[in-house]
């Protein structure tokens, strides 16, 4: 990389040259960010390119052009969202790395106005998510966009009305709703302005993304690869619906304009007046009568980041006094009176080793990184993830390629990708494996999905979570058989598989620590009853990937049988409404596996082994026979599993989510978002009496 020190007459060509290879790589990289929420380096990367393009452009502003980043806030919105233009400019910040260059801000600005010298500084968290924009007219929330360009954004009002941390009216609370114990609302009695413009950072918890990023590897799904591309990703979609599916939340720190009414002028009073209005504010600021203060606090979270709640890159030093801090002004779009005080770099670069593949507790193969040793931010990092075996491939990750690594707060240290340019030609491609490498069996993986499973109902490495299915609620329910029994029972080698729960004996029970003869009667009493199940309880307990409870009572009426239902194809699978190529093909791969039909054969000598009368196996019969029904909420005399019941034994089909084939969604108390869903449909909404109603009861 080229880094700009002095030059004579000599170099000046080759100095603008360069000045304009980097403002092209700065745009891009700005779009790869921003519009795409794809980038290919770090921030650190990033800082340092736009850092060198300014101290060019310091020297020779005879350079600059309109097109330079310096002179824009952000990248152009992208052409899919109707563009907003803002009341005034959402601008981004300087950055400081350090307390020198904390100092030197100050000391420049002071230059500027002597009052600087006497000002108070407030200090708030950098988020690392997206930067939105909220209207508000008359108190109630009418528009919202990104920040775009910073001069115009893209209109995602529906998305951002997802967000429940959003206020959409305001003020939620007025003075004299507020308890007596509060201090006074800063809010005039006059209340908001009429016009309220205010600017909020959204952004996924950390916790919730990796709660999120969890559900969505235990179903086979693509994962995330960090919180704030999630975030961004996820309110640029064209269905609120999405949206709405994903934790996001917000914090707002800014007033961006206000007409009719007035607002207070210091940074520390409007974080006030936002919280009185019902806007979420952040609880980590504080204000200092002096920069030192400020600077020894923002210090303090270089070590304590991790106790965010959500990823941060830095903390932001504003001068308290807003007023003085516009009359600073700006230089070229950054306002002088904040800054940026950016955390230590948390990316490093080592060698791969190696990809491992850990089997999760639902079958799916994840992929990890074998790192040759590296510490980030104080821990010593062996072991990263890989997401998925598509990242590995759209990234061209090879072993013994040079890595960028990653580590943000208590999120798993991940890989963003390979450094190409350090490769020698010795890296070797990754193919993912053919066979799972706790048992040995061959894996699957149907075209369209990111996971790969091993589907062998034996497999030791998902052992527990197969058998802590299989005795679930909504499988074959059995009683006293909880995660720590199960480990017990599979450390002990007593069950290997399912079936062999059917197998355990009272003597064998009281061996095992905490168990006496009342604990082991109970349990083998259960384990005697659940033998008497249903066939589509058995085979929702199987844990075939794509059968659930719906699919399992669909199965089970179509063959009646165990037997019958391993001998069919793929093509007789798929005449069953509903049921697509690839739960065919994963229904027909499950019953061919050797693991898996001992496992039925053990189940039947034990007696495990219902089928349906010939009147049930067939078409549906019953007052609700032909209709589809949703549950959301909680109903007053049915459970969950109770009503699906009750429907399926008066004919009736239950889904879990709404479209335009359902007949009916069964409405109870504390309803979900499949209400609304239903409702902009046009399907009819019923209450249980309702439903009794159409069973003839």
């Amino acid at each position: 990389m080229f880094f700009y020190i002095g030059y004579n007459a000599n170099m000046a060509d080759k100095l603008l040259s360069h000045y304009e290879e980097l403002k092209a790589q700065v745009n891009f990289h700005n779009y790869r960010y921003h519009v795409l929420d794809a980038p290919v380096i770090s921030d650190l990367e990033y800082d340092r390119l736009l850092n060198e393009l300014k101290r060019i452009e310091s020297d020779h502003p005879e350079w600059i052009t309109s097109d330079s980043p310096t002179q824009r806030a952000g990248a152009r919105p992208a052409d899919r969202f109707e563009k907003i233009r803002h009341p005034a400019a959402i601008l981004s910040l300087a950055n400081a790395f350090g307390s020198d260059d904390a100092r030197a801000w100050l000391e420049r600005i002071s230059k500027i106005d002597d009052r600087v010298e006497k000002a108070k500084f407030v200090v708030e968290p950098k988020i690392d998510g997206l930067s939105v924009v909220l209207h508000y007219r008359d108190g109630l929330f009418v528009q919202g966009a990104t920040r775009g360009d910073g001069e115009v954004g893209e209109d995602i009002t529906s998305n951002l009305r997802t967000i429940r941390a959003i206020p959409l009216k305001i003020p939620v609370q007025t003075v004299d709703d507020r308890p007596k114990t509060e201090k006074p609302s800063t809010v005039p009695r006059s209340g908001p302005p009429s016009y309220l413009v205010v600017r909020g950072e959204a952004f996924i918890p950390n916790k919730d993304f990796e709660e999120l990023n969890r559900k969505l590897e235990e179903a086979g799904e693509k994962t995330y690869l960090n919180p704030r591309n999630t975030a961004a990703g996820s309110l640029r979609q064209l269905d609120p619906q999405l949206t709405a599916s994903r934790p996001l939340t917000l914090l707002v720190y800014q007033i961006v304009y206000s007409e009719g009414g007035e607002v207070p002028t210091s940074q520390w009073e409007i974080l006030e007046y936002l919280k009185a209005l019902g806007f979420p504010t952040t609880d980590v600021a504080k204000r200092f009568n002096d920069l030192e203060s400020a600077i020894a606090y923002t210090e303090t979270w270089n070590e304590g980041r991790d106790s965010l709640p959500y990823e941060a890159d830095g903390m932001v030093i504003k001068i308290d006094d807003l007023t003085l801090a516009v009359e600073l002004g700006f230089v070229g779009k950054d306002p002088r009176g904040a800054i940026a005080f950016k955390f230590p770099a948390r990316e490093v670069t080592t060698t791969l080793n190696d990809i491992g593949v850990a089997v999760g507790r639902t079958g799916v193969l994840t992929p990890y990184a074998v790192l040759e040793p590296v510490e980030i931010g104080g821990v010593v990092v062996e072991r990263a993830t890989l997401h998925n075996f598509d990242f590995i491939a759209e990234k061209d990750i090879r072993v013994g390629d040079r890595v960028l690594i990653k580590r943000a707060g208590e999120v798993i240290p991940y890989v963003i990708g390979p450094v190409v340019d350090a490769r020698s030609g010795k890296e070797k491609s990754y193919r993912p494996p053919t066979e799972c490498p706790a048992c040995g069996q061959g894996v699957e993986h149907f075209e369209g999905e990111v996971a790969w499973y091993c589907v062998n109902a034996a497999c030791p490495a998902q052992l527990v979570r197969n058998i802590e299915h299989f005795v679930s609620r909504g499988a074959m329910d059995i009683t006293g058989l909880g995660i720590k029994i199960v480990e017990q029972l599979i450390e002990s080698g007593l069950v290997k598989d399912v079936a062999d729960l059917f197998a355990l004996k009272k003597e064998q029970l009281l061996e095992l620590e905490g168990f006496a003869d009342k604990k082991a009667e109970n349990l083998l009493k259960s384990l005697e009853q659940a033998k008497g199940q249903s066939l589509n309880r058995l085979l929702a307990a199987l844990g075939i990937h794509g059968v659930g409870e719906v699919m399992a009572g669909d199965l089970s009426r179509a063959f009646g049988n165990l037997s019958a239902l391993s001998k069919t194809s793929a093509d007789e699978l798929q005449q069953i409404d509903g049921l697509g190529p690839n739960i065919a093909e994963s229904i027909v791969d499950w019953f061919s596996q050797p693991a898996n039909q001992k496992v039925l054969k053990k189940l039947k000598a034990a007696g495990v082994w219902p089928e349906m009368q010939k009147a049930e196996s067939g078409k549906r019969q019953g007052a609700l026979s032909g209709l589809t029904f949703v549950v959301t909420g909680t109903l007053p005399t049915l459970s969950r599993d109770g009503v699906k019941e009750f429907i399926e034994k008066n004919g009736g089909k239950v889904t879990d989510s709404v479209s335009k084939k359902t007949s009916y969604l069964v409405l109870g108390e504390n309803p979900g978002s499949k209400a609304d869903k239903a409702q902009a449909l046009g399907i009819k909404i019923i209450n249980e009496v309702e439903l009794r109603k159409l069973a003839g009861e």
